[in-house]
């Protein structure tokens, strides 16, 4: 292929301006995260400050996720179509937005608006996933998805200390304001460190699909996290819950129709995807535990028997270790992934987890045991969301890089909100008395820790098919030599020109390696990244037809001939019986075995 042969000082170059995107990104992830949890601290009081019920206070929490889990797969598709550090900025000045307005309102309607618009930034966190794919070297983008990936559960780790350092001194509006010059300290560091990728998707953005999706997922979050205010069997709850079920059953087909979807199906379908965002929602579950149980477990008061009575403050300031942990294994995690493959990495990291919840129902009595066991926990938590990352990257094509990492972290979300409403529903009915106060009992605890533990061991399991599939794939060149650069496009038709929905078009060099590999949508159309203009092989192949072949010449944002399945596959034979031909017969053609990957 035509690519330049790479200076000494071009790689030393290349390689500090790596590091200056890792870190601008791995910063933006951590700022954006600390949204989730900065105003904890003061909620207690919000009810005092603008005169309303603590139910509706609790809406500056719920408004938080709630826009997150809808600007994610939103704005994560737009990225691969428009651009992704244009994606990111908009993710930015949104978020910062939202802290101004925040910092100004002084009534309640204001300030959910303002905590709505600060989590759209979370939206930036897979996005950023996407562009470590299109920028960084080989060598470091497994460091770089891990330090991205663990930044989710840093910045809300470090929300709860940050937030009462900050009420400590000043305001409540400071909490705003800090968030706000953040925000803008970031949105200049992304403006200025990193590049925009030229990888792109083609086609126009799906509406109906994001409304279905970004409805369903409010239906259902709700649900989820206002449950246990509104009763489990209140008539909203239970409505939200199944209004959010129709609305996936028909987000789905509409999915399969559509020229260029919001989340392509077919692929999220795939066992090497399906697999590890059913580990995402699992993982996020015990993530979130570990969290709110070592948070009530500091907090309780200590006429409880268990609990060590400590403020909000000095709380945050024990949940720090557990936060740190993720940027201190994110080296570790990249080396395993290097080493041994991502499947390995989430194997071990969950089967962390598990060992970890298995032990904590009987060391969890001295401050020691809570905060080792947690940050035990957080070790297994940062190896699997180190992992995730990689294995989606290795499974989807290169263009829908940031759309299926964000369908991921919209299913870490499920599973984080999953386990709030459970530690809810848990400790409201274990419950123990004591002077005349009604308080959780360690046993709705230790109830959760198994839970946990399960949901880990079984996020486990499901790895071992990831193994095997793992074995099984060719070498990527964006696994051996650099990411991809450059994208192409063009559409699939059968021999009299109507468009083939369900091909699949692979990129191959003239070596036999695999560069990137696309379905085509609804109207038959494909895109397919590569290293550097260059001559390829392109492999189609369809159900029923012929696999199709040609070598090519190609260059970036070139428009590629269609290709034309001509070949209809078939089989001719006779059936007869043990003397002569038969005519009463019927044949039918089935698979030996189901699909694996």
């Amino acid at each position: 292929m035509d690519q330049p042969i790479p200076t000494p000082e071009h790689d030393e170059t290349r390689k500090s301006s790596s590091a200056l995107v890792v870190v601008t990104l791995a910063m933006c992830g951590t700022v954006v995260s600390l949204q989730q949890t900065l105003v904890l601290p003061v909620l207690p009081d919000f009810p005092r400050l603008l005169h309303t019920s603590i139910d509706n206070a609790s809406w500056l929490v719920t408004a938080t996720l709630l826009s997150g889990a809808v600007a994610t797969p939103t704005l994560s598709r737009l990225a691969d179509m428009f651009g992704k550090k244009r994606m990111m900025l908009v993710a930015l000045a949104v978020m910062v937005a939202g802290s101004v307005v925040g910092a100004l309102g002084q009534s309640l309607p204001l300030l959910i608006a303002a905590r709505a618009l600060q989590g759209v930034g979370v939206a930036l966190i897979p996005i950023g996933i996407a562009i470590m794919r299109d920028e960084l070297p080989r060598e470091r983008l497994a460091l770089g998805v891990s330090l991205m990936s663990g930044t989710l559960a840093v910045g809300a780790g470090a929300g709860l200390p940050l937030a009462g350092l900050i009420i400590e001194h000043v305001d409540w509006q400071s909490l705003f304001w800090v968030s706000a010059a953040a925000g803008i300290v970031m949105f200049a560091a992304v403006a200025l460190a990193v590049d925009e990728s030229p990888v792109r998707t083609s086609g126009s953005f799906d509406y109906p699909g994001a409304v279905l999706l970004s409805a369903s997922v409010t239906a259902l979050l709700l649900a989820l996290s206002k449950g246990s205010h509104w009763g489990w069997l209140s008539y909203q709850t239970i409505g939200l819950a199944a209004l959010g079920i129709l609305l996936v059953i028909a987000w789905l087909p509409l999915e399969l129709r559509v020229r260029s979807p919001l989340v392509d199906v077919r692929v999220a379908a795939r066992p090497a995807v399906l697999l590890v965002n059913i580990a995402s929602v699992l993982t996020g579950f015990a993530m979130f535990a570990n969290m709110l149980v070592t948070t009530q477990l500091l907090q309780q008061p200590a006429i409880t028997g268990y609990g060590l009575g400590f403020d909000i403050l000095h709380t945050g300031l024990w949940l720090a270790p557990g936060a740190l942990v993720f940027g201190a294994m994110a080296p570790a995690s990249a080396w395993i992934t290097r080493r041994f493959g991502p499947a390995t990495t989430l194997l071990s990291g969950a089967s962390t987890m598990a060992v970890a919840y298995a032990v904590r129902p009987f060391l969890s009595h001295e401050l020691w045991q809570i905060v080792a066991g947690s940050m035990l926990v957080a070790v297994g938590t940062s190896m699997t969301f180190a992992a995730m990352p990689s294995l989606i990257i290795r499974a989807v094509p290169a263009t829908q890089t940031a759309a299926a990492n964000g369908l991921n972290t919209v299913l870490r979300s499920v599973g984080t909100s999953t386990s709030s409403a459970a530690l809810a529903a848990v400790t409201t009915t274990a419950v123990i008395r004591v002077d005349g106060m009604v308080f959780p009992s360690f046993g709705a605890f230790t109830t959760m820790f198994w839970v946990a533990g399960a949901t880990s061991l079984v996020a486990g399991l499901i790895t071992l098919p990831l193994l095997r599939i793992s074995e099984r794939a060719p070498a990527r060149v964006d696994d051996i030599d650099r990411p991809q650069e450059a994208a192409v496009r063009g559409q699939v038709v059968s021999g009299d020109g109507n468009p083939t929905r369900d091909a699949v078009v692979t990129l191959v060099t003239r070596s036999g390696q695999l560069v990137d590999w696309s379905p085509t949508d609804a109207a038959g159309f494909f895109s397919l990244t590569m290293p550097g203009a260059g001559r390829y092989l392109l492999v189609t192949v369809a159900e029923g037809w012929a696999p199709h072949t040609r070598l090519a010449n190609l260059r970036a944002g070139q428009d590629l001939a269609p290709a034309v399945l001509t070949g209809r596959l078939t089989v001719e034979g006779q059936v007869s019986d043990a003397q002569r031909p038969t005519t009463v017969a019927a044949t039918s053609v089935t698979r030996a075995l189901p699909e694996t990957s």
